[in-house]
């Protein structure tokens, strides 16, 4: 069991910047508060700076974290030539970018694309990840000397789509549609 205390850590942290993420998106970098992400995760505000030194590096880890999980489970999806890339695409879209559609869409991108600055280059570098991804599927699974453009395609439609549903559930049905014109 001594591995327990690390892993119950590790899943502390977690929900921590899961938490943080979403307060961030709802109140913005500059309004949220230490203490707002403490109350939003269920600790004190004394272990929350025991895990983050600073609003900036929370700020950073919890939207470092969302883009490798995100970029990982689609990076997953992506790689399971055994389904149709049709599902494949669809599937890999929806972890990336459809649970940020709707109204948190809107929230999360604005925070980030504000505050650059704190992030790094992981804001450039895991957008560019996806795309060569999708690309590499794409001409994996058609040949499509087009694969670039059918990639760049679809990540426009994904973007415009999570301003323009009200749920996840919408943006998988609406994306579905447009896999199926541009993936024939």
């Amino acid at each position: 069991m001594a591995g327990t205390p690390n892993a119950t850590e590790a899943g502390r942290r977690a929900a921590v910047l899961e938490s943080a993420l979403l307060t961030f998106a709802r109140h913005g970098y500059r309004k949220t508060s230490m203490a707002e992400v403490a109350r939003a995760a269920r600790i004190s505000r004394p272990g929350l700076y025991f895990l983050f030194d600073s609003k900036e590096a929370l700020f950073r880890a919890a939207v470092t974290r969302a883009l490798e999980h995100d970029l990982a489970a689609a990076e997953r999806l992506l790689a399971d030539t055994g389904r149709p890339v049709r599902e494949r695409l669809v599937d890999a879209f929806d972890q990336w970018a459809g649970r940020y559609a709707g109204p948190l869409g809107r929230d999360v991108p604005g925070v980030i694309e504000q505050n650059p600055e704190l992030l790094g280059a992981i804001v450039r570098t895991a957008p560019e990840r996806f795309e060569e991804l999708v690309t590499d599927a794409v001409a994996a699974a058609l040949g499509n000397a087009s694969a670039s453009a059918v990639a760049q395609t679809l990540i426009s439609v994904s973007a415009g789509l999570k301003h323009q549903v009200d749920t996840r559930e919408a943006y998988v049905a609406r994306f579905a549609t447009a896999v199926g014109l541009l993936v024939a």
